[in-house]
């Protein structure tokens, strides 16, 4: 008998936002949507999405893709982070179909372990310099989530001068790098926080300290406003997070705006259309640096896509992947040995997630809220 597609099952935990893609062969697959600031929204469309996968045949992974994206004329980020999850459940069935990981039905590995950056945060620049150098002599050679501008509460009404926003950040971009010295890459992260005029003041400012890249200086809307920052700076731009298609990718691309991209397999259209987006920027000469603030599976997901693009450069981790909740949502990780990742051999995506993850981690939803400054406009963190 064919293999089939029996269920579509929705599996919200914590913060997170599971697929599981049932099979009459007693095969399942495992996904995870990326709309994390919108997964109650991103669960209606698995749900819609579901009803017509029902019945059909997994392993048609790129017909489905193209089914379910041009069945209307709605996109964006609800509509993309459930075709992702369902995209990477199918190849995760895919892989265990065959007895192989994900990355061997794309080509194979063109590596044996992926470089990753660790997330460092702090509410002042003492623990930011605390948290790189931390990441140092944990072995990892490169730090990333870095901002020069401090991860300050929402609740705290935002207000410098532009002498003293540009003089405070430089400084501390500096520290930074005196901190541990040229043994470790910085990612600067800005958050969006930036007009195009501050975007460029500030990275002439850091570029003699190096930076491995300078993450979405400004808002990601206007892909001419991103140019304009790349034209006039001398650091490369990593930006691609908040985009959902081979599309917008390549506006940037053809702008010169980017030198990262930073597709999310769990909001990009998945394995399938991120390895689309990896070759649109291996045609640029232009790098691959996957978006990852989630969970294990996604960070699973993500490994599949570094093993097999020729122009990966870096891989996000995450905090807290060696503690719960994360530890416990799944059966296992992906191993750490010396700031890599190594790539698994398990099939398809290689995690399973935890029979009572949904029981001992219930979903936590995220609330409406953003940062004012002290006249009461909205300001970006």
């Amino acid at each position: 008998m064919p293999m089939r597609i029996t269920a579509v099952e929705t599996i919200p935990v914590d913060r997170y936002l599971f697929v599981k893609v049932h099979t009459n062969a007693g095969i399942t697959g495992l996904g995870e949507s990326g709309t994390w600031g919108y997964l109650e929204a991103s669960e209606k469309v698995v749900e819609k999405f579901g009803r017509y996968l029902v019945g059909q045949n997994p392993l048609r992974i790129e017909h489905h893709w193209q089914y379910l994206y041009r069945s209307s004329h709605f996109r964006g980020a609800a509509i993309m982070g459930a075709l992702s999850a369902i995209d990477i459940a199918l190849w995760d069935i895919a892989g265990k179909h065959f007895g192989v990981p994900v990355y061997q039905l794309l080509g194979g590995k063109c590596r044996d372990k992926a470089r990753v950056y660790y997330h460092v945060f702090g509410r002042t620049t003492a623990e930011l310099v605390h948290g790189c150098v931390e990441a140092r002599e944990r072995g990892f050679t490169a730090v990333g989530h870095l901002t020069p501008f401090l991860d300050e509460p929402y609740t705290v009404p935002y207000y410098k001068t532009h002498a003293s926003k540009m003089g405070d950040a430089i400084d501390t971009v500096r520290q930074y790098r005196e901190a541990v010295g040229d043994e470790v890459d910085l990612c600067i992260e800005i958050h969006r926080r930036l007009s195009p005029a501050e975007a460029i003041v500030l990275a002439r400012g850091i570029e003699h300290y190096h930076p491995f890249f300078y993450e979405d200086p400004i808002l990601p809307d206007n892909f001419d406003a991103m140019a304009l920052v790349a034209q006039n700076i001398h650091i490369p731009i990593a930006t691609g997070e908040r985009l959902h298609t081979i599309y917008e990718f390549e506006m940037l691309l053809r702008r010169g705006a980017v030198q990262y991209v930073r597709p999310d397999v769990c909001m990009a259209g998945g394995i399938t259309h991120s390895k689309k987006i990896a070759a649109l920027a291996e045609a640029h000469h232009v790098g691959v640096v996957p978006h990852n603030p989630l969970s294990p599976v996604s960070t699973a997901a993500c490994i599949q896509l570094a093993a097999c693009i020729p122009n990966f450069a870096l891989q996000e981790f995450p905090l807290g992947e060696d503690r719960p909740p994360k530890s416990e949502i799944v059966r296992t990780t992906v191993r750490l040995e010396s700031g890599y990742l190594i790539i698994p051999d398990a099939p398809g995506i290689g995690v399973e997630l935890a029979e009572d993850a949904a029981q001992r981690y219930p979903y936590r939803p995220r609330e409406v809220a953003t940062r004012l400054n002290v006249d009461g406009s909205v300001v970006d963190q």
